[in-house]
């Protein structure tokens, strides 16, 4: 069966200007659904024609047909489940309500979904169709195992409004706008190229060159929703594409954003940003090698091959109507002073380039970056937002069992980065429980929300370039995953596992509490009967068994220079030479 073309034979249904008063009164009593981030991206695209055929979030048969078929029951092609997850309690409201208001985080209502299915998905299952993996190490798998919700609703939407965005509203063109401005200009023939990260010479090279061997306009076409956690939010990487479109032909180069929820499911995701591409108006897309990829697997391995995107992609170009053009990787060759693509190198030209490692590293030292790289207003743009290490906010997170030492080490640590001129904020485990927390009990979900808590205290301190010690439990890996990528959107996250075993914990017990979970007083107590799920990559490592506080405190210290968090001045410096050569002399006399 062949694609639906945009504005043919499908258009999204919105509430006449004339009844909108009454409708919005009337559905006044209907239960409310407050869309989370990734819910409220995929609702704009459903309203805004960019998920043609949807209409809405998909049933249970359209879910498992996606699943098992990459197509909608009908036959029509679409890779990705686009479902709404409740929680049991709301799931049971609206089914008997028969739909529900579905509203932004303001509670604005955006659209009246009716509800024609409600089931417990097999999140597995789900995984292993979608993303090829369980692997929580995908971020798209960590986030349908630890933060959707358990039932899914399906349904036909009714549009009330579109999301308010208050950012680049001039760049933020609908499918039809878009393709409105592609008729106005004359183009036959659009090439579109999907990036979720900064751009710099090789990629406006590449893009050029595919425009130019196409004979077609460009639109450069980045997401602004969520991408990959960790990567460069979107103010900064939106003032960074529009520094780099004035080095683009003007009337040949549209830029446009985005607002989709990635899921970094690689071939499928490939497919599925090429039929957005295709609502959006363009009749070629630049998929590249590992589109869409998250990287690496637990183990370490690629989660996807390096062309099975491209291969996914150009199996359905013809039946979706959309070319697939493969990226050209592009090198700099020093000799002739220009960029072209690497089968093109001669074996006497000398090749420059930097990984995307080295970027950074220059990007966190404020080492030059060669214009050759990319263009000094882009840089200033990135150095704006990813100042050197030393001037960057940053969190260290403590985790560890009860009575492992995470309180002592941090009060230590810092007084001793106060002494080193340091502002920082302690929240401490027991201390956020009573002025943060002090509703919440201690079952797994209160715990999570406990530290989510902390998550966002410890993230906006770190945006504003202060310095975050928390110092809770945090027994579960999951969540933990989850404050470390909230805080490393905006600054640095250094995990400390203090790794005191348990024996030695209960022997301390300072506050008696090991012993009430032995003698079953205490439920679910973490390391008697509720795990501790250690952490596998910390980036300190402590055990009080063994050594000191001071001995702890400097490994911390220590790990922060290195890290580039913590730079000596040249008058810090000179005071610890005095101090160390006085502590020397004291000795030899005191030996003497």
């Amino acid at each position: 069966m062949s694609y639906i073309p945009h504005g043919k034979k499908w258009q999204q249904i919105f509430i006449n200007e004339s009844s909108r008063e009454s409708f919005l009164h009337e559905s006044a009593n209907l239960p409310f659904w407050q869309l989370t981030s990734r819910q409220m991206c995929d609702l704009e695209l459903i309203l805004n024609g960019g998920f043609n055929p949807l209409n809405g979030f998909l049933d249970k048969k359209d879910y498992e047909s996606v699943l098992t078929r990459t197509r909608l029951n009908c036959g029509w092609i679409w890779p990705m489940p686009i479902t709404l997850d409740v929680d049991q309690e709301f799931a049971d409201i609206a089914v008997e309500a028969g739909q529900v208001v579905l509203c932004d985080p303001q509670r604005k209502p955006l659209g009246l979904m009716q509800i024609k299915s409600c089931w417990l998905p097999d999140k597995k299952q789900e995984a292993e169709a979608v993303y090829g993996t369980v692997d929580e190490a995908h971020p798209a798998v960590d986030y349908l195992f630890n933060k959707s919700k358990s039932v899914y609703l399906g349904g036909p939407v009714t549009g009330i409004d579109l999301p308010k965005h208050y950012d680049f509203p001039e760049l933020r063109l609908t499918p039809k706008a878009l393709r409105n401005h592609i008729e106005r200009q004359g183009w036959d023939k659009i090439v579109a190229f999907q990036t979720r990260n900064p751009m710099h010479r090789a990629h406006q090279e590449l893009t050029i060159r595919a425009a130019r061997d196409l004979d077609a306009a460009l639109l450069i076409h980045p997401v602004v929703g969520m991408t990959k956690p960790g990567d460069i939010e979107s103010y900064v990487r939106v003032r960074c594409y529009q520094k780099l479109m004035n080095h683009y032909p003007a009337h040949r180069t549209a830029l446009s954003l985005l607002p989709l929820a990635m899921r970094m499911a690689g071939p499928r995701e490939a497919l599925w940003h090429a039929l957005i591409r295709k609502n959006y108006g363009a009749t070629h897309f630049i998929v590249g090698r590992d589109h869409a990829g998250p990287g690496n697997d637990s183990s370490g391995k690629p989660f996807y091959g390096p062309y099975d995107a491209q291969e996914m992609v150009a199996s359905y170009q013809t039946e979706i109507g959309i070319e697939m053009v493969p990226f050209k990787e592009m090198v700099y060759s020093a000799t002739s002073k220009s960029y072209k693509p690497r089968n093109e190198v001669q074996e006497n030209e000398e090749v420059l380039s930097i990984s995307g490692t080295e970027f950074r590293r220059k990007l966190r030292t404020g080492e030059d970056i060669p214009e050759w790289f990319s263009y000094s207003d882009v840089i200033s743009e990135l150095r704006r937002h990813c100042p050197p290490r030393a001037q960057q906010g940053f969190t260290i997170f403590l985790t560890g069992l009860s009575g492992a030492g995470k309180s002592t080490i941090a009060s230590a640590l810092s007084m001793r980065l106060r002494a080193m001129g340091k502002n920082l904020t302690l929240l401490d485990g027991d201390e956020v429980r009573n002025h943060l927390s002090s509703e919440l009990g201690f079952s797994k979900e209160h715990r999570d929300l406990n530290i989510r808590r902390i998550g966002f205290v410890a993230q906006e301190i770190t945006r504003h370039n202060g310095i975050a010690i928390c110092a809770p439990i945090a027994p579960y890996i999951s969540v933990r995953r989850e404050v470390r990528q909230m805080v490393e959107s905006c600054g640095g996250f250094i995990e400390v596992y203090v790794s005191t075993p348990l024996d030695v914990c209960e022997k301390r017990d300072p506050k008696g509490l090991y012993k009430k979970a032995r003698q079953g007083v205490i439920k679910g107590f973490t390391g008697i009967d509720d795990p501790y799920e250690a952490p596998q990559q910390a980036e300190v490592v402590l055990n009080t068994a063994t050594m000191s506080v001071e001995s702890s405190v400097e490994m911390i210290i220590s790990r922060l220079e290195e890290l580039g968090y913590l730079v000596e001045s040249s008058e810090q410096a000179q005071s610890e030479v005095v101090k160390k050569q006085v502590v020397t002399s004291a000795d030899d006399i005191v030996t003497a």
